[in-house]
């Protein structure tokens, strides 16, 4: 019995198979894979952040991977611009390329394409592209071998949390045990992605770095816009006593004007009296923390979709829009790019060695969005070169139009100068139709000849060559001599008729095709030279004529 190969992982560590399938330790309160997070964005402020930050670049991520959460929680502008761009790339359709064009390699990626078509795959995608924000995420791969075969059966999100980064380079990833001891990770067991926004440290490459201050100071001014807005948004109530007022009656008069902004009523005793004061500068100064507060919003925009037009409404219309959208879409194909060098590292080429074994080449993934192609212009270039000669595969014009190729007994589609056209009214005089056998059989001679070329359609053609004499060719007769200069100045351009109906010929599959792109096809025949000739000799046979009738009345 042949040995397995032994399997490395990209770290170089060994795969010990049956670890893959063990079952993880559950998620439940007080234990290290504890649900229940921290709020460290209640009271923040700018030496707090900077400590959760500094934490963080030591090797204790916790409170800035919960403070990445709330933030998300907590500003609609941030959780909005980051979905933007993680669900537009986990909604791109998946396309597998093989190793090779061997029937294996085939094989191998049909298998990749048909797992693809699970239904989950999205929501999978978009949990792995929490590392947009973040800067790392952990996927979980639960393998099924319930058929004696290796299957990625479920990818499951993991907390962050739950890992951390080697403390002498902070960038190889560990788990934490069910001890709390650093462990490394299961070979074969997880899909470690890093989308950075930046170089440097996993820790420090996420857009929540960046999130977070920019989130704190506008927090900082909807709180004061809130403030403001209560206490100036509303008018001042000014309640004023009469003289000789008893503190009881002081009391009474501050809890009226005090009740009148939340109850709008209140009663006081006569002699006493409230004024209502207007502040004058309340839109002025509102609009203020308004701005600001966009600001703040304009430039998350910026760092997370590069780019506020998609975003925000700005001057410059359409236009603008267009070239914005220029910027996002680099943003996209950059992100694709590196979730599909991540699936291919940690989830296509492990699946592919444990069911069959290392190899050389892998099934690849490619996510990238179908480039806009201009059809109209593809089917006018053909129509123009196709009769020319140009040859091009049925198959692949039907993939570019995203056809799909007929189905035996199906109703195609022709151009309508292949349809049967009505017969004409019947003419008593005209002469009798012919046979449709007849006609066949004639297309068929026609058919056979063209195919045999000009120069095995006798010697005629070949025996007159240009400088010949009229008496070798022509037995010295004047008309012989003209027909036979005639084939000789013709030639070309039947030549040139001759090719393209040939092509024609070879690429239809019958009679009537061959009728309707001869129809089709007719109106750009070059025919110019032909007729150039055929006129010459007409004038020539003309002024012969004149001559000859001359010299006979001479």
């Amino acid at each position: 019995m042949a040995l397995r190969p032994q399997l490395l992982d990209r770290w170089g560590r060994p795969v010990d198979r049956s670890a893959l399938v063990e079952e993880r330790t559950a998620t439940t309160i007080g234990s290290v894979r504890s649900p229940v997070s921290g709020y460290p964005a209640d009271g923040l402020n700018p030496i707090r952040l900077a400590q959760i930050l500094r934490e963080a670049d030591h090797g204790n991520p916790i409170r800035y991977l919960e403070l990445a959460e709330q933030i998300e929680e907590r500003d609609p502008h941030y959780l909005g611009v980051l979905s933007t761009r993680k669900r537009s790339v986990s909604q791109i359709d998946i396309s597998v390329e093989a190793a090779s064009d061997s029937a294996e390699d085939v094989a191998r990626a049909d298998m990749v394409r048909e797992w693809l078509k699970r239904d989950e795959l999205t929501d999978d995608l978009f949990d792995i592209l929490d590392a947009v924000g973040k800067g790392y995420s952990f996927t979980l791969i639960g393998w099924d071998v319930s058929e004696g075969q290796w299957m990625p059966a479920t990818l499951d999100r993991q907390d962050p949390r739950w890992f951390r980064f080697e403390r002498g380079d902070l960038m190889t990833p560990v788990k934490i045990t069910d001890n709390g001891a650093e462990a490394p990770l299961d070979p074969f067991r997880y899909i470690f992605a890093t989308i950075r926004a930046k170089s440097g440290l996993h820790l420090r490459s996420g857009l929540a770095r960046v999130a977070a201050w920019g989130w704190m100071f506008k927090a900082f001014t909807l709180r004061d816009w809130s403030i403001f807005t209560q206490t100036y948004g509303q008018p001042l109530r000014l309640g004023k006593w009469h003289q000789g007022a008893s503190e009881r009656e002081k009391d009474l008069l501050f809890q009226a004007v005090a009740n009148i902004a939340g109850d709008c009523a209140a009663i006081i005793p006569a002699g006493m009296e409230i004024a209502f004061i207007e502040s004058k500068t309340v839109g002025a100064s509102a609009d203020l923390y308004e701005k600001r507060a966009d600001w703040f919003d304009r430039q998350i925009s910026k760092a997370v979709l590069g780019q506020t037009a998609t975003t925000d409404a700005i001057a410059g219309g359409h236009a603008v829009g267009k070239e914005h959208r220029k910027v996002q879409e680099d943003i996209e194909r950059a992100d694709c790019k590196a979730l599909a060098a991540i699936l291919n590292r940690d989830l296509i080429r492990p699946w592919m060695d444990l069911e069959f074994g290392p190899s050389k080449n892998y099934p690849r993934l490619k996510i990238e969005r179908p480039e806009a192609e201009d059809l109209v212009a593809l089917s006018s270039a053909l129509e123009k070169l196709v009769p020319l000669g140009l040859e091009v595969e049925a198959s692949e014009i039907r993939d570019r139009f995203h056809l799909s190729e007929p189905k035996p007994g199906a109703k195609i589609l022709v151009p309508p100068a292949m349809k049967p056209a009505d017969p004409p009214p019947s003419d008593p005089n005209a002469p009798p139709a012919t046979d449709p056998r007849e006609r066949n059989g004639v297309i068929e001679r026609i058919s056979a000849k063209i195919k045999r070329g000009p120069a095995s359609s006798g010697g005629d053609v070949a025996l007159q060559a240009e400088g010949a004499s009229t008496g070798e060719n022509s037995g010295g007769s004047p008309e012989a001599a003209l027909a036979a200069r005639m084939q000789v100045e013709a030639a070309p351009g039947i030549d040139l008729m001759v090719d393209q109906i040939s092509i024609m010929l070879e690429r239809a599959g019958s009679l009537e095709e061959f009728r309707g792109m001869l129809l089709a096809a007719f109106p750009s025949l070059h025919a110019e030279g032909l007729a150039q000739t055929m006129a010459m000799g007409l004038m020539v046979a003309d002024l012969a004529g004149r001559a000859s009738a001359e010299g006979d009345d001479a």
